[in-house]
């Protein structure tokens, strides 16, 4: 049996409608960003309303399932937030994690996979960012997840569990929330480009001058990389990069979605936000390694994510 945390999430909910189709899974989510309705309806699949920085709960999961691989990628996925909440969000982003690898320890689970974060490398300038460079996280986001990737990294050399840490860099894709302050800027530049179409009066706000860079991937892809570090005992004990390694501006991002939307709105710029970093890019050998290669271009992406988004504008 499969545990996902944070599962009823843009990423975690595209993880288990891939595996839900093999395996039995357990998705822990107490909804606080994630939504039921992202969650497929499939006999394989239990949901359990829960908050796993308790950590009685995570015990009691354990307890209550014959959990053999974790996948875990709950977490508060907002840098300015851990910002503004640090003590709030390092309860869910370090916390949970050290509490779910304990009692994986115990049960033995054979495989533990942790949703880590490009954040951890911070503003080193060196480009593009490789797993074995020095890291400089930024805010409280980055040092819980690199503090979680660690124990998770230890714990294989310490007690054998096989654990993963994969380094998320920006991704995108349909089911990310627009809505939230917090959200991935792609979600907020489709959002407000299909109000604008619709006619309605917006802007997109962009904060510093947009020459700032993202290594932008599909989420799709990211549910590969998953996988394939699930199924593989060479990334035992290992920290991989996930991204495409292109490097892109946010204007040229928003010339691709011009591209494909046939117009956006008007940009505002905005004073750059605290813990931004100016550019990022990952080296994805090591990944590459394993076998890994992402399927979608920016734009295969980007359209996908159109196209659905003014689908369920127009319901």
């Amino acid at each position: 049996m499969i545990l996902v945390t944070g599962g009823a999430g843009f990423i975690g909910s595209h993880l288990v409608e891939e595996i839900v189709k093999k395996e039995k899974v357990v998705v822990v989510d107490n909804l606080s960003s994630g939504k039921l309705e992202n969650l497929p309806e499939h006999e394989n699949l239990i949901f359990l309303k829960e908050d796993i920085s308790d950590k009685s709960t995570v015990k009691n999961i354990f307890d209550s399932y014959p959990v053999k691989t974790v996948y875990h990628l709950a977490a508060v996925a907002s840098v300015q937030r851990s910002v503004e909440e640090p003590e709030e969000t390092h309860r869910t982003n370090f916390d949970s994690t050290l509490f779910l690898l304990e009692e994986s320890r115990k049960n033995k689970v054979s495989k533990f996979i942790f949703a880590s974060s490009a954040a951890v490398y911070g503003d080193l300038p060196e480009l593009p960012k490789r797993e074995d460079m020095p890291v400089k996280p930024l805010t409280p986001y980055g040092v819980d997840k690199y503090a979680s990737e660690r124990y998770v990294v230890n714990s294989f050399h310490l007690y054998n569990l096989n654990g993963t840490a994969l380094r998320f860099f920006n991704v995108y894709g349909e089911r990310q929330d627009p809505s939230s302050p917090y959200s991935g800027v792609i979600s907020i530049f489709i959002d407000r480009t299909i109000k604008h179409l619709s006619g309605e009066e917006t802007k997109i706000v962009i904060y510093g001058d947009g020459k700032q860079t993202r290594d932008f991937i599909y989420v799709k892809d990211v549910v590969k990389a998953l996988i394939l570090v699930g199924k593989s005992p060479e990334s035992n004990g290992k920290v991989f990069n996930v991204g495409t390694g292109r490097e892109t501006s946010l204007l040229q991002l928003l010339k691709v979605i011009e591209e494909i939307a046939g117009d956006v709105p008007p940009v505002k710029f905005a004073p750059p936000r605290r813990g931004d970093v100016k550019r990022s890019c990952a080296d994805i050998r090591r990944i590459k390694e394993l076998g890994f290669q992402p399927s979608y271009s920016l734009k295969e992406g980007l359209r996908k994510l159109f196209q659905y988004e003014l689908q369920n504008h127009k319901r």
